[in-house]
């Protein structure tokens, strides 16, 4: 179970994925934290807009945990799908098979206890915060179908406030540490050299 955390648009779930590709499909899975924000479904629009996605309460933990754990155990999950252009669940159901290697990314992933104790390897991303807020007005925009003026408030009111509280603190508990400055191709290479052979995490020139 290897944890990947960072800052919203830090590349955290590039990192994953990308683990994921050199680890080989048959070898490696990923589950995304996001797909475990909580369904809103029974509030309004402008109810659903003024929830804060980005503080620890938004996520549904414990559905989180039974899956890591059954996951761990060799069942398969049924993992929730997430709308994020309108904060509800969708009703879809995305299976999750058990793999030798699976990878978990997350904003608020480390910011739990019941998390971490069912990871064995915890990997943190570090990004600059104008690198990230970049990243994230993009994707908002274009892939999630927010308007700009709404992707930048949540920004300053919520995202990097609670970046502040609940993410870069939490660096303090990974075995890794991996920057934006960093080659991404050398830091794959060497952190899936390190779990197929079972020794600690390390990159060569960090």
């Amino acid at each position: 179970m290897i944890g990947v955390c960072g800052g919203s648009g830090s590349g955290k779930t590039t990192l994953a994925h990308r683990l994921v590709d050199a680890l080989g499909p048959q070898a490696a899975t990923c589950v995304s934290f996001d797909s475990y924000y909580r369904d809103h479904s029974h509030l309004t629009v402008e109810q659903r807009a003024t929830v804060n996605f980005d503080h620890p309460d938004s996520l549904d933990v414990d559905l989180l945990v039974d899956h890591l754990q059954s996951l761990k155990a060799g069942t398969e999950v049924a993992v929730p799908v997430y709308d994020f252009a309108s904060h509800t669940r969708s009703g879809d159901l995305e299976i999750v098979h058990p793999r030798r290697f699976v990878l978990i990314e997350g904003i608020l992933l480390f910011a739990f206890a019941q998390i971490r104790d069912n990871l064995d390897h915890l990997i943190f991303r570090h990004c600059p915060d104008q690198v990230r807020a970049a990243r994230r007005f993009k994707r908002d925009v274009e892939q999630r179908g927010r308007t700009p003026e709404s992707v930048r408030a949540q920004w300053l009111e919520t995202v990097q406030p609670m970046h502040e509280v609940y993410v870069q603190p939490f660096a303090s508990h990974a075995d890794l540490v991996t920057s934006h400055s960093q080659d991404l191709d050398v830091v794959v290479s060497e952190i899936a050299r390190a779990l197929r052979q079972g020794g600690p995490l390390a990159l060569e020139n960090s």
